[in-house]
């Protein structure tokens, strides 16, 4: 019998094929991630690195196989979500307001990514890479254990991406998981990364 003390992995893929229309994107994948681990997601583009974090995240639905996931996620994209005309502080305000999110935690977030200064900017005014970083401020306030960030160090300089890796090894250090899907290695120690490789076959039967 398995020890009724061992921890259970806080997600657990079992087999998944994940399909887009008649394509298969991910076909008999596997995948275990306890409490505590930083992830690195690597893969060609169109390998289905994104497909998996939607899938993840409820977004979309696998076709076979069993998912289990033990714990709130968040999902940090390119689908930034802020509104263009509203101060960048307002436009994250938003969303932390109906995460429940309390006021200070953004606080902190913003200055953990140096937003403090654009904080009354229209969204519109942003750099890419500033626009990135509000919505990073976003999930750094969130109190959600299980990270997935999908390309996270686009249009980020060096100093931010420094700021962003600390921001994660805290969140791994209390317990979080982070997954991060990036053709850049994290400059932090990651426990593991895996390798999506798009599947042989290309349509289903």
């Amino acid at each position: 019998m398995p020890d009724s003390q061992a921890a259970s992995p806080a997600i657990f893929l079992d087999r998944i094929a994940i399909m887009r229309g008649s394509r298969v994107i991910l076909h008999n994948f596997n995948l275990e991630v306890e409490s505590g681990e930083l992830i690195w997601v690597r893969g060609a583009n169109g390998s289905g690195k994104s497909t998996l974090f939607r899938t993840l995240s409820g977004l979309l639905p696998v076709a076979s196989g069993e998912v289990r996931i033990d714990g709130a996620i968040a999902l940090c994209d390119d689908n930034l979500a802020l509104d263009l005309d509203q101060p960048l502080e307002k436009a994250i305000r938003f969303w932390t307001n109906l995460d429940g999110i309390a006021a200070s935690r953004l606080e902190a977030a913003l200055e953990t990514l140096d937003l403090v200064g654009l904080a009354e900017l229209p969204v519109r005014f942003l750099s890419a890479g500033q626009k990135r970083r509000g919505a990073l401020a976003r999930l750094l306030a969130s109190e959600v254990p299980i990270w997935l960030l999908d390309e996270p160090y686009n249009g980020l300089d060096q100093a931010n991406v420094a700021r962003l890796d600390s921001a994660i090894t805290r969140h791994t250090e209390k317990g979080g998981i982070a997954l991060v899907a990036s053709h850049i290695a994290p400059t932090v120690n990651v426990s593991r990364s895996i390798v999506i490789d798009r599947p042989k076959m290309q349509a289903a039967a």
